[in-house]
Order: C-alpha cells, then structure tokens, then sequence
C-alpha cells in the first residue's frame, strides 16, 4: 500500500494564476500555462518526487464555473457530513455540472485547498460564494494573494475576507517566489489542521534534503569549473617554415588564442547547463543587458565582477607571504624573513599588475617545429570573476520561478525585481577566504593537488546556501 502523502486542490478563478502557482511550487516549468482565461479544462496531478517517491501532489483544478449552483447545494443540505463528496455524487452525471464535478472530485477525495486570488482586483460577489462554499467543505484550507502587480488597494480588504473562512492567509507571488518563500509557504501549509502536520512535515524534509543535495552537487559543479578552466591549455605544433615571417608566428598566435579563449568559454557553458538541469529549468530567457549575456572575456563583465584591484592585491600579497614563510621554514630560519618580504612583495605586484593578460604564450623549439601553447591562465583576476558569473547564474537558478513563463515582463504595472549592485559576491568574501581562493588557484595552475579544495568547496558551499536562503541579496532577476 503506498504511503500517504498531502494531496492539495489549488483552486481559484480562471486565470488567477493557479497553473503558475502550481509551477513554482512543483518546479515544473513544463506544465502548459496560458494567459487566456479558462484554459485549465481538467484536473491534473503533479507530484513532487524526491528519490523516485511522491512526498506531495499538487492538483491543477479548472477554475470555478458555477459556484452559485455548488453553494446552493451545500446550504441546502447542512446536515451532511461531506458536503463536496455529496455534491459530486448527487451531479456526477449531470452534463451541466461537468466543470463543477471536475473541479470539486480532488476535495471529495480528500485533498486539501489552496484557493489563488489575484490581490489586485477588487472582491466582488462571487469571490465571496467561492469563499463560503470552500468554508463549507471543512478540508484544511490556506487562501493566497497572488498579487503580480504593485497595486495594494485591495490587499487588506482581501486579507480580511479571506481570514474569516481560511486558516492561513499568505502573500505569494508566483512569478517571483524564491526558493525560501516557498519553503515558508509549505512551513505555513504544515500548520492549517493539526492532522496534517506529520503529512506536510515529512514533505518538507524531502525537500531541503533534496535541496541540500542539489546545492551540494552545484558547488561541486563550480568547484569542477574551476579546475578546468584555470589547467586550461591548448597546444600546436607548426613546421619551422610556418613561422619563419612575423605574419605566420601571428597568425598562430591569433588562431591559439581564439581556441583557448573558445574553450573556457565552452567550459562555462557546459558548468551552465549542469547547475540549469539540477534545478530543473527548460524555460530560460536571459535578457540581453544581463552581465549573463555578456561575453566572459568581454570588458564589461570584467568590470562588473571579480574581486577590486586593492582586494586583489592583499590577496595574493598575503598568499605570497604564507608561500614566504614555508620558505622560511624549509630554510630552518636562516633567511632572517626574507622569503616572506618578497612572497608578499610578489604577490602584491601580480595583483596591481597582474589584470591585463590573460595566459601566456610559451614557444617550445625543436629541430625543424615549433610547439606553440597558450595557457593555463595567468591573470589572477579571472578566477574570480568566473567564480562570480557562475555563481550569478546559480543565484539565477536556484531562484527563479518556474511559473514565471507566464509572466508578461513588458506590464509596466509588475512588480519589479528588486534592484540590484552590478557586482558579485567575492568581494564580500573574508579576507582569508579570498587567501584561500587564491592558494588553491595558484595549486590549480600548477597542476597539483590542493589540500584547500575543501575548503574552498565550503566557502562555495556557503554562498549557494546563502543565496538559496535569502540571506545574501540572489540578484534573481539576473
């Protein structure tokens, strides 16, 4: 017998937006959402599932056709004891009530109610029946405002009206829902019915759990990114007389260095549809003054992204120093701390100075051939201004509503994103975070293993949970 799991009827108007609230709650940007009203014909389930077991289902539901005719019934008959199992025995033959018997079986069958408003419009008459008549049912029961627009004229007549028939009232914007507002939603859907509780609980676990997983497998994702973009090389091999005119040793140069710099940025790309699929998006559009759209090597991400050039510079001044004191050590001291001076002198100087290129050249000479490679990356600037743009992206990800399909971005009445600095999050990073990016950068290019991969796996770990907990500023809008 399978385990019982919360089955919720989100109900509501038509086009109140109960199939993007169904997206965003399920993140399944694949169920069909239409701007035209009275699209959803039929109930249709969408379980969550979690390690290959339902833990919730979801029920898009038509929206109300008749709810005159459904209350009417329900105040005619006050002595029965479940007054949406009678209605949709009494009239499941009744060609009149087809949409009525469509949308009521879920609640006949036990589920619970999320009844979607849009807190934009005014309350008429017939919000008020749909109102009583889910009252009426007795099934737990939680209303959302989801109000996509910046008018509040009605909000509080709303929150109002709802409170004396539901037993939660929450504000919800499905085209802008992030991943803890829908944690707070399902925390708030836990506590409609006592009854419930154990059901809603165990859902919640499954999903931070999973949320966890898939937080993990991001920062593995990134971590892996780095690896590769900053071992980074390409290589050729040319004949003597290819290279003996200028024209030729610069045609090489330029035909290496447009590979390489294809290369990282096919890298970044295949990081990008990693974190994409393990948050489960197909519908994606970047606008195109995104930072996201930019070229990664372009000027402007450059600017926008990465640590500042003075962060830069303690930072591989300290990591020049502590490369400086090992000296010392293996020196057993005899060096009187010169190591050191000049690891921090060193490090300083690669940070000021250090920004323009961004891999070196080197040219192998054999008899008869040339070995031409560029790479790894030398510009202590790009890691961390890839580290950034990815992390954007994941912010992006984790945080964008999967019923936002349906949102129409031109509305000058939407509410907007919420106003963004265009800089990442490194720079908000510690200083001895940043000592230990650039430690196992450096290990990276080197092509050693790093003992600080861990840790810097963790300070990754950290910015996505962050960012998944809106603790940190997602920029979700990016």
């Amino acid at each position: 017998m399978a385990a019982k799991i919360p089955r919720i009827a989100i109900m509501g108007h038509p086009n109140a937006g109960k199939s993007s609230v169904v997206a965003t709650l399920t993140e399944n940007d694949q169920i069909p959402i239409d701007k035209r009203a009275g699209t959803t014909l039929k109930s249709d389930v969408y379980p969550v599932v979690i390690d290959g077991r339902a833990v919730i289902e979801f029920i898009d539901t038509p929206g109300f056709q008749n709810p005159n005719a459904i209350l009417e019934f329900f105040q005619a008959h006050p002595d029965l004891p479940d007054l949406a199992r009678a209605f949709v025995q009494t009239h499941r033959h009744d060609p009149r009530y087809v949409h009525d018997i469509e949308l009521m079986t879920p609640v006949a069958e036990g589920a619970a109610v999320i009844l979607v408003v849009d807190g934009s419009k005014r309350i008429k008459e017939k919000d008020r029946v749909e109102i009583e008549l889910l009252r009426l049912t007795g099934r737990p029961r939680m209303a959302i405002l989801n109000n996509l627009t910046r008018q509040q004229r009605y909000m509080e007549q709303w929150r109002n009206e709802l409170s004396k028939a539901f037993n939660s009232v929450r504000e919800f914007n499905a085209h802008r829902a992030t991943y803890a507002e829908r944690m707070r939603l399902l925390e708030a859907l836990k506590n409609i019915d006592q009854r419930w509780e154990p059901l809603v609980e165990a859902a919640i676990d499954a999903f931070a759990h999973d949320w966890e997983r898939r937080t993990d497998e991001a920062a593995e994702t990134i971590i892996d990114l780095l690896k590769r973009a900053l071992g980074f090389k390409v290589s050729r091999t040319v004949r003597h007389a290819q290279v003996v005119f200028q024209s030729g040793r610069d045609r090489i140069r330029a035909e290496l260095t447009a590979e390489f710099e294809e290369g990282l940025r096919r890298l970044e790309l295949e990081a990008r549809e990693r974190i994409r699929a393990n948050f489960r998006h197909h519908v994606w559009n970047v606008p195109p003054d995104s930072i996201l759209s930019q070229d990664l090597l372009s000027e402007e991400v450059s600017e926008a992204l990465g640590l500042s050039r003075p962060q830069l510079a303690m930072a591989g001044a300290a990591a020049g120093a502590a490369s400086g004191v090992t000296l010392d050590l293996a020196l057993a001291g005899h060096s009187l701390g010169t190591g050191a001076l000049l690891g921090a002198a060193a490090g300083g100087f690669l940070g000021i100075m250090g920004g323009r290129v961004l891999a070196k050249l080197n040219i192998e000479r054999a008899p008869n051939t040339h070995i031409y490679t560029i790479g790894p990356v030398s510009n202590p600037r790009f890691p961390f201004i890839l580290l950034d743009r990815i992390l954007l992206y994941s912010a992006r990800a984790m945080n964008w509503a999967h019923g936002r399909q349906a949102a129409d971005e031109d509305d000058p009445e939407r509410v907007p994103d919420r106003p963004i600095r265009h800089r990442g999050f490194v720079e908000s990073l510690s200083h001895q975070e940043q000592r230990d990016l650039v430690h196992f950068f450096n290990d990276i290019r080197r092509r050693r293993e790093s003992a600080l991969e861990p840790t810097c796996r963790e300070i990754v770990r950290g910015l996505l949970r962050g960012l998944a907990m809106d603790e940190i500023d997602s920029r979700s809008d990016l």
